[in-house]
């Protein structure tokens, strides 16, 4: 039963996983993947702040992504292997502060339950290198009624144009 304790504490836990960074368990770290780093490697090839994002399970601050403007034709892609994930027309603007899309590419992602911060989310990462790039829920628009809300330091953008 949802009563609003229930979503002001999970509301509140949300908003301080952003505040303050917390990390997600890495559910991915078992797997094996296409494109392996070490750590020092990964440090090093994304910097600091896309390390903590994509490989440690971080959040970016809400409307802190340039992406969130981008409104060009072309291809969102993850940050950390360059494997193309959503087209621009999945793109919409969910009010939420992070890149938003209602459907990714095919075989571009893999999904695992996360139900850290006391809630219970579908993490979404990079199927080609495990890279964390955000969370799926299903209050997004038609044609799919999902809403995959992505980090924008997990993501570049390959304009069609270029």
């Amino acid at each position: 039963m949802v009563t609003r304790r229930s979503v002001l504490m999970n509301s509140g836990a949300g908003l301080a996983a952003v505040v303050l960074g917390w990390r997600i368990p890495n559910a991915r770290a078992a797997k094996a993947f296409e494109v392996t780093h070490t750590d020092a490697e990964w440090k090093k090839l994304l910097g600091a702040k896309r390390y903590v994002v994509l490989r440690q399970s971080g959040t970016e601050q809400p409307y802190s992504s340039p992406l969130l403007k981008e409104h060009r034709k072309g291809t969102f892609t993850c940050a950390g292997c360059s494997l193309d994930a959503f087209s621009s027309e999945t793109k919409f603007d969910s009010g939420t502060g992070w890149p938003s899309f209602w459907q990714p590419l095919t075989n571009a992602i893999v999904t695992d339950d996360d139900k850290s911060l006391g809630m219970d989310r579908t993490a979404v990462s990079c199927r080609r290198c495990g890279g964390h790039l955000g969370h799926v829920f299903d209050d997004g628009p038609k044609p799919t009624g999902l809403r995959y809300c992505m980090n924008g330091l997990a993501l570049s953008f390959r304009s069609a144009t270029a």
